[in-house]
């Protein structure tokens, strides 16, 4: 009997579980529904500050069907940049000299950077030429490894960036086009030319966000051979980045110090570091 009373009281003065049961599960379910609120909201506010691939979803193991289909329609514009060429047409309009490097083609372009170094010798000879000497900035212009950066980017920048030189009589030199160029080729250009300063517009990798990126690479007293540390750079121009007019600005004052302090690269700004010891 006293294990029957026992059960009773036990009964009789213990909450209904379901009811405790209940009211748990709801709170809990609002809580995780905030939180996942809460977390959509954050990686869509990480989304839309970078253009990396965030939040995108899956199906199961596998991307799903649009961000897949992107991705492949982003390589493709990234591969036709690399392996399209510059209409002859801006290089016209732009008035431009056509040269050429020792690359015979795409595929030599990518595998041996070295013949994109040095102009051919027939481009050589044109360059000696047609091309003013000892200018105080010779302009080059290079395919790089995005035709589409040059097209998309360079008429509006070349237009802000001579008419910034001339506006502080700075003696310009006959702007050049090189296909197949790499960086180094103005190296080779300057030192043929005895420019003071040169600077290249070419084409970076494209990337699977943007196949439009274009960069500026400047040096003081252009010579073969010269390291990287020696060249000043501004890069990622485009209307995602650095627009052209407003990258255009930047070169003519950078150029503008270049020429005052007759320095570039790792020279340019070495005055006004300031090294300390721990």
């Amino acid at each position: 009997m006293a294990s029957d009373s026992n059960r009773t009281h036990d009964a009789d003065s213990t909450d209904d579980p379901t009811d405790v049961t209940d009211s748990g599960d709801e709170q809990d379910g609002a809580s995780t529904a905030d939180h996942d609120e809460q977390d959509d909201q954050l990686r869509r506010r990480i989304a839309d500050r970078t253009p990396t691939r965030l939040g995108v979803g899956r199906a199961g193991p596998r991307p799903t069907t649009d961000s897949l289909l992107e991705f492949r329609a982003d390589h493709g514009v990234a591969r036709d940049a690399v392996h399209s060429r510059v209409d002859d047409a801006t290089i016209d309009d732009l008035g431009l000299v056509p040269l050429r490097t020792r690359v015979a083609d795409t595929d030599q372009y990518l595998a041996r950077p070295d013949l994109g170094r040095e102009l051919a010798d027939e481009s050589l000879e044109r360059l000696r030429d047609e091309c003013e000497h000892a200018p105080d900035v010779q302009i080059v212009v290079s395919d790089g490894l995005s035709s589409t950066a040059v097209e998309t980017n360079v008429p509006e920048l070349l237009a802000v960036l001579r008419d910034g030189l001339e506006a502080r009589d700075v003696d310009v030199g006959t702007p050049v086009f090189v296909e197949f160029g790499r960086v180094d080729a103005m190296d080779a250009i300057g030192e043929e030319l005895e420019a003071d300063c040169c600077v290249t517009l070419i084409g970076e990798r494209p990337g699977l966000r943007t196949a439009e990126s274009l960069s500026a690479y400047l040096v003081y007293g252009p010579e073969r051979g010269l390291p990287t540390a020696k060249k000043s750079v501004v890069s990622n121009i485009h209307d995602g980045g650095v627009p052209p007019v407003e990258a255009g600005a930047e070169l003519v004052d950078l150029l503008a110090e270049m020429l005052e302090r007759e320095a570039s690269g790792i020279d340019l700004r070495e005055d006004d570091r300031e090294f300390t010891a721990e």
